[in-house]
């Protein structure tokens, strides 16, 4: 089995009216290499004891192990909601250029 990489991808949903001023705030600051912005979906979840339904768009974002602490203090400070979505993930392997590619652009 592989190690995984120093890389994580982030999964972050957010209203549709701020998803490109976060994801950019995470690029411009070299948080996140990248961010796909993945088109208005439907999220169903419990919320203060009440079922609701909301419309948001949900963040992909590429970056290193090292950054997300930085990730998550910039996500709250844009971020709308009281308690934002951040789940991330190890990036077990990937192409070669790809990754380095990745890495030359978070700091």
């Amino acid at each position: 089995m592989h190690a995984p990489t120093p890389y994580v991808l982030v999964l972050c949903s957010c209203p549709d009216d701020v998803a490109a001023a976060i994801a950019r705030s995470l690029v411009e600051k070299r948080i996140a290499a990248c961010v796909n912005i993945l088109p208005r979906g439907q999220s169903i979840y419990r919320w203060q004891g009440e079922v609701t339904q909301d419309s948001e768009t949900l963040l992909m974002i590429k970056t290193s192990r090292a950054c997300l602490e930085r990730l998550e203090q910039q996500v709250r400070e844009t971020h709308p909601y009281e308690v934002p979505e951040l789940l991330a993930m190890d990036i077990a392997a990937g192409g070669a250029d790809y990754l380095d590619w990745l890495a030359d652009n978070v700091s």
